[in-house]
């Protein structure tokens, strides 16, 4: 893949303003506040919350504002609202399958908001089912590192049950199965690894590249998509040029 990127790479060399970190923070209130509700609120015990938990300490969310969400979910504080985990699938410019997770308290709305951001940038909404399989549940742990350390986090990984991993400048991907995720996440703490995230994501079974022309919408569909309030993830398989990755990150 030299000379080209993923979508959930290319996020993190993009800087994040006061605002879209709030929104940021209020999704993970909802994520936690479903998943305790879920599992209940000890994260030991809720691996759900846990990952969670973990996603909202990796985007520095404060601890009294994660407490606050897990003690909603736990019914000792006033919900506001009952929220209900939906998933849409559909198309974006040159074909990317793109795959979004979302946590609504108005189905109608939610869907018309998705509906409509895909015909605006140049995408389409599909039925259930039509993206779903290009995709595949991983484990994923973004590492910080230079490339001269790169390979050996990546064995030390290997080695307490990664399946793969991906370089891209000094940001890497580390893949495992859901079940190793407490494994390699400890190893790599153990050897000092600078995670950036880690969680639970949805990758990509093949990749589509894209040109320059096809590549720019693609990037802006994905970003207005990310900052819909009741979208929580956003998944693509487009496989982006470094021209359009340089650009989007101005």
């Amino acid at each position: 893949m030299s000379g080209h990127s993923k979508w959930s790479t290319i996020k993190h060399g993009k800087a994040i303003s006061d605002a879209r970190r709030g929104k940021l923070f209020t999704k993970f209130s909802k994520e936690i506040i479903v998943a305790a509700r879920a599992g209940g609120g000890e994260v030991e015990t809720n691996f759900k919350l846990r990952m969670a938990v973990q996603r909202a300490k990796d985007a520095n969310m404060p601890a009294d504002t994660i407490d606050r969400a897990i003690q909603k979910g736990s019914g000792k504080l006033t919900e506001e609202a009952q929220l209900t985990e939906m998933r849409y699938e559909g198309y974006g410019p040159g074909g990317t399958a793109i795959l979004l997770e979302a946590l609504t308290d108005n189905k109608n709305r939610t869907a018309s908001d998705v509906r409509s951001t895909f015909s605006k940038g140049g995408g389409n909404l599909a039925e259930v089912g039509s993206v779903a399989w290009q995709f595949e549940q991983k484990a994923v742990f973004v590492v910080k590192c230079d490339h001269n350390v790169s390979e050996g986090l990546a064995m030390i990984a290997i080695d307490a049950g990664a399946a793969d991993f991906d370089m891209d400048d000094s940001i890497m991907e580390i893949y495992s199965s859901v079940e190793q995720f407490d494994s390699v996440q400890n190893a790599l703490n153990n050897n000092h690894a600078e995670i950036t995230s880690s969680g639970l994501s949805m990758i990509p079974l093949n990749t589509v590249e894209l040109d320059l022309k096809s590549a720019k919408p693609t990037l802006r569909l994905l970003e207005q998509l990310e900052d819909l309030d009741d979208v929580q993830r956003v998944y693509s398989n487009g496989d982006f040029p470094q021209e359009a990755i340089e650009q989007y990150g101005r």
